[in-house]
């Protein structure tokens, strides 16, 4: 059904002429995403950001071995449709975590997707914990024209000055936002708060990739009406007891009883390769 090497014959953003290792989906199985993407050339309704919720995922609900052990778990058709949607977005958006653990690119290879096509990189690192390089990928890439610099989310007034030179020669920024103070007394960045910076900065969509904490709580309740698509790659395996596991918080309804914590609705699966892929909308 699909396939990672034959030509394509449509003009994304940005297009350019394919460089070795870009990746490749068919018309065909493009169009089965289109329903469950950001609409092509038009405009977004002021403040509006597409936000969708994108990962893979093994059949015991894991997305890694562990939170130090970068796993793959996509197989190649469902990796290039990975990046058509990358693609699609302005923006990439992962936790501190997975750009700590994995060192990401962050980019697009996508066949066709030049400099101006690529998407934005996002990183939640409340705290500025990542310690990046300039030989971290996102840098190396950005320098190359084959990426951008990202844009950190964090809490600090004053972040490292080391990191925001790094930045600012790349083209990248530090945004800074409040923390916003739970139910329970916990502190936390409110995705609300994010998602509206995002769009502050001009971007119209944003893919989220993860990871575990940053899935589960993006689907807790008060934020699921802010979630436009979802798009999940389950693959067929299971990693076994102790993985990172996406497992929202238990919901219970008016009597204590539990509920289904998130349903989605406008179901579609679709293969690619031996994965298969699940469309939906949050059902609220």
């Amino acid at each position: 059904m699909t396939s990672t090497s034959a030509p394509s014959t449509e003009l994304i953003p940005g297009m350019a002429d394919p460089p070795k290792g870009a990746l490749y989906l068919p018309v065909s199985s493009r169009s089965l995403l289109e329903p469950h993407l950001p609409p092509k050339g038009e405009r977004n309704p002021d403040g509006f950001l597409f936000t969708t919720l994108t990962f893979a995922t093994s059949l015991d609900s894991s997305l890694a071995f562990s939170p130090d052990i970068p796993t793959a778990l996509s197989g190649p058709q469902a990796k290039a449709m990975t990046h058509y949607l990358r693609s699609r977005h302005d923006a990439i958006l992962i936790g501190v975590g997975t750009a700590v653990t994995d060192n990401p690119a962050l980019n697009c290879r996508f066949e066709g997707v030049g400099p101006e096509g690529q998407p934005r990189p996002i990183i939640i690192d409340p705290t500025a914990r990542w310690d990046f390089s300039e030989e971290s990928k996102m840098f190396t890439l950005a320098s190359e024209g084959r990426g951008r610099a990202p844009y950190i989310i964090t809490v600090l007034e004053n972040p490292p000055t080391e990191k925001k030179a790094i930045l600012d020669k790349y083209g990248g920024k530090f945004i800074t936002l409040k923390l916003s103070t739970t139910d329970v007394g916990g502190h936390r960045i409110d995705w609300k708060d994010i998602l509206r910076a995002l769009t502050v900065e001009g971007l119209k969509s944003v893919m989220i990739e993860g990871g575990r904490a940053i899935i589960n709580s993006l689907l807790l309740p008060h934020y699921l009406p802010d979630i436009t698509s979802v798009i999940i790659t389950i693959t067929p395996t299971w990693l076994g007891e102790g993985g990172v596991v996406v497992s929202p918080q238990r919901r219970l309804d008016e009597n204590g009883n539990p509920i289904a914590a998130v349903r989605l609705r406008a179901v579609e699966w679709h293969p690619f390769g031996e994965d298969v892929v699940l469309c939906g909308k949050v059902k609220f």
